[in-house]
């Protein structure tokens, strides 16, 4: 039987072939860590504010002032299976840039806190807000990536989807192409709900299948808006019927179907965006 996706999977399922297609297209593409870390909740002390104060003293110190992390962005737990969950991403301009970036870490954190028993107080207190359990993933950002215009400066609603991948033998890269350069035009850049899209595949971990899509939204209500207008801006560009039925089954032999909704909160003051 045949699939027909509509309007809201379209691009997410557009991206999902890209690993076999896209060789050139990815040579300059940076590259992303995801950290999933929880929270420990044994120590009474341990708040909210004082996990923020800790980190925000890190990332002053050492995380923003390394050259070799291009952008950092830290979430929390709004609407996942976990409500222990942060998330830490942090990215590089290339794969030999994460070992770079680990070592010029350990320089600043022995030039920010140059005696260990100092150095030591500090980290034990800030690892004691976190449990020992955490995950590991490494992504390749996609051509069409849409960034913050400038730093935010309130805390904003990260959606993510991740969808899987299929690897149709009946695909080509112009048949790709063509559909995923439409969606970055007509549904993502057209889309003034959206503030910022992070489109990202698979290039170390537990599931090479994945590609996560990122949308980062100004509120809860602007999620809504978004999801409204992204269905106005799939009429508009493709206004006849029979067009936006061809095109959801054309594509659809590049997306598995299912996919996974998660809901962060994007803690402005304890990231740091790309700016070139």
């Amino acid at each position: 039987m045949k699939r027909f996706i509509s309007a809201p999977g379209i691009l997410m399922m557009l991206l999902a072939w890209i690993p076999g297609i896209l060789t050139a297209q990815m040579d300059n593409q940076p590259y992303i860590t995801v950290t999933t870390m929880h929270w420990d909740l044994s120590d009474e002390n341990n708040t909210y504010d004082t996990w923020k104060a800790a980190e925000k003293e890190f990332r002053e110190k050492v995380i923003n002032k390394n050259d070799f992390i291009k952008a950092t962005a830290v979430y929390t737990h709004l609407y996942t299976s976990d409500s222990r969950e942060l998330v830490f991403v942090q990215m590089y301009d290339n794969w030999g840039d994460i070992e770079k970036a680990q070592d010029r870490n350990n320089e600043l954190i022995r030039e920010a806190w140059p005696d260990e028993a100092d150095r030591d107080a500090f980290f034990n207190h800030l690892d004691s807000h976190y449990s020992a359990w955490h995950s590991d993933e490494i992504y390749r950002m996609l051509p069409g990536a849409k960034y913050l215009p400038q730093a935010a400066d309130k805390d904003m609603i990260l959606y993510v989807r991740i969808n899987y991948m299929d690897y149709p033998e009946n695909g080509s890269e112009k048949e790709f192409m063509e559909g995923y350069t439409w969606f970055i035009e007509n549904m993502v850049n057209k889309n003034e709900f959206a503030k910022a899209y992070y489109p990202h595949i698979h290039a170390w971990g537990s599931d090479r299948r994945e590609m996560v899509d990122a949308w980062l939204y100004d509120s809860m209500e602007d999620v809504d808006k978004a999801a409204i207008r992204m269905e106005e801006l799939w009429k508009e560009g493709l206004p006849d019927e029979a067009e936006r039925k061809a095109m959801g089954e054309k594509m659809g032999k590049y997306f598995l179907g299912h996919h996974k909704d998660l809901l962060y909160t994007y803690v402005h003051d304890l990231s740091k965006r790309v700016t070139n």
